[in-house]
Parts: structure tokens; sequence; C-alpha cells
């Protein structure tokens, strides 16, 4: 468990004024979803969340932040972000008359996508000489990638019927 420096204050978030007619995140959403769509609970929170999310943005701007607590969060939000974006792709995959692909393959191949373009940059940073690599990591990330080949070659074959080079 990481300790967490005390030098920076914990501020409570803050209830966001507004003003009327005014466009929020929250607006926009209420008005692109009608009010029978989707689960009521869900929709609830989902509001709920943007109010939050908008005295978070203020508190941010406004306020000194652990940078583990912001690390964590940032993460969080990514996350999020990402299944937000697939939920919605999936919807309008639906509403389309397409293939409604589920959230869970959709935020699967957010992945490997970005895993594709981490795995470039990677190899690029491997081939500098002026990065002092820490040896443990490296080998964890070997270690997680000889298996993740693995898999991937399982998965391709069943995908293809067909055998790729050892």
């Amino acid at each position: 468990m990481a300790i967490r420096s005390s030098k920076y204050k914990t501020v409570a978030p803050r209830k966001l004024k507004t003003e009327p007619n005014a466009t929020t995140p929250q607006s926009v959403a209420q008005s692109r979803i009608p009010a029978q769509a989707g689960d009521p609970k869900a929709r609830s929170l989902l509001e709920k969340g943007i109010s939050e999310l908008q005295g978070l943005h203020k508190l941010l701007l406004s306020s000194e932040v652990d940078p583990d607590v912001l690390e964590d969060f940032r993460s969080a939000l990514n996350r999020v972000r990402n299944a937000a974006w697939a939920a919605q792709q999936s919807i309008a995959r639906g509403e389309n008359g397409q293939d409604s692909t589920n959230v869970h393959s959709l935020l699967v191949g957010a992945r490997v996508r970005a895993t594709y373009q981490l795995c470039q940059a990677l190899t690029d940073d491997l081939k500098r000489t002026d990065i002092d690599f820490q040896r443990g990591s490296l080998i964890e990330l070997h270690e997680a990638t000889k298996d993740l080949t693995k898999r991937l070659k399982r998965n391709i074959d069943n995908l293809s019927g067909a055998t790729i080079g050892r």
C-alpha cells in the first residue's frame, strides 16, 4: 500500500451553481435521452455522476491534489469513459439496425487498439540508448507478453482455422 503525502489537503467537492438555461452535460444528456429510455436507476446514477464530475472539474482547477490520488482518478475516469463509449456504440449500432456488438466486445477491441499503440511506442523506446530501464519491470513485461503471445496465437488460430508460423 502506498503512503500518501500529507502535504496535500483534502477538499470536499462543492455543489455547482447552475444558471437558468445554461447548457451543462446533464442538460444535454437529458435532452438526448427520452424519459422512458433505458433503466431509470442507471439514468439517475449517471445524472448524479455528471453532477459530481462537474464539481470535481472545479476542484481540479482550483486546488492542489495529491499526485497519487490524481493518477488513480484519471485511470478510473478513463475506464468509465471507455465503457461509456462502448455502451454508446452498442446502442447506436442497434438503433441503426447494425449488429449491436456487446459492450464488452467493443471494450476489448478498444484495448487491443490501445495495446497496439503502446507496443509500437515501447518498441521505439527500447531502441533508445538514453533511457534507463529497470530490469525487474522489463522481466515482468517479457513474461506477460510471452503469455499474451501464446493466447493471441490460439485465438488467431481459432478465428482463421490456420496455424501461423512459430
